[in-house]
């Protein structure tokens, strides 16, 4: 049995050496260093700002759900022929109350729901400009406050 060599394989065999092992390849502890700090540097940068739009991206949730829950109030105004009660308050467009008569609801599909910051929202049926106020207090849960603990109403 004769072994055919082809010039490539003596040029290969030769540059590497007889009974060479071949070099390992992979990441020095320096290289990896190196990325980490660079890491490091971008989510410092990054990672405020991204804060900041999460919290801004929660309040323009609590201004879309309580502009939900405004337009069941308003259904079922038009049923009722009266906002809810401060007693029975926002669950009145989920389940129907007592002695009330022309409900059809329910007025929210999904039920009643919480604000971002998983608290129930408020409502005080004489608000602040003579209708009904429907609101969120932030993310403190307290009224007032500034940012993102500052309240949204509708």
């Amino acid at each position: 049995m004769n072994v055919v060599r082809t010039p490539q394989a003596s040029v290969f065999s030769a540059a590497r050496g007889v009974g060479a092992r071949p070099r390992a390849t992979g990441f020095t502890l320096v290289e990896l260093l190196v990325v980490l700090v660079i890491l490091t540097l971008l989510a410092s940068l990054v990672g405020p700002r991204l804060l900041d739009q999460l919290g801004g991206a929660k309040a323009k949730t609590a201004r879309v759900q309580i502009a939900e829950i405004e337009q069941a109030l308003d259904l079922y105004k038009l049923d009722i022929g009266r906002y809810p009660t401060e007693a029975e308050g926002l669950r009145a467009l989920v389940e129907r109350p007592a002695n009330v008569s022309g409900w059809r609801g329910p007025y929210l599909k999904k039920g009643l729901p919480l604000d971002p910051w998983n608290n129930p929202y408020q409502y005080t049926p004489v608000g602040r400009h003579g209708g009904p106020d429907i609101y969120s207090l932030g993310a403190d849960g307290k009224p007032g406050g500034e940012g993102d603990d500052a309240d949204i109403y509708n």
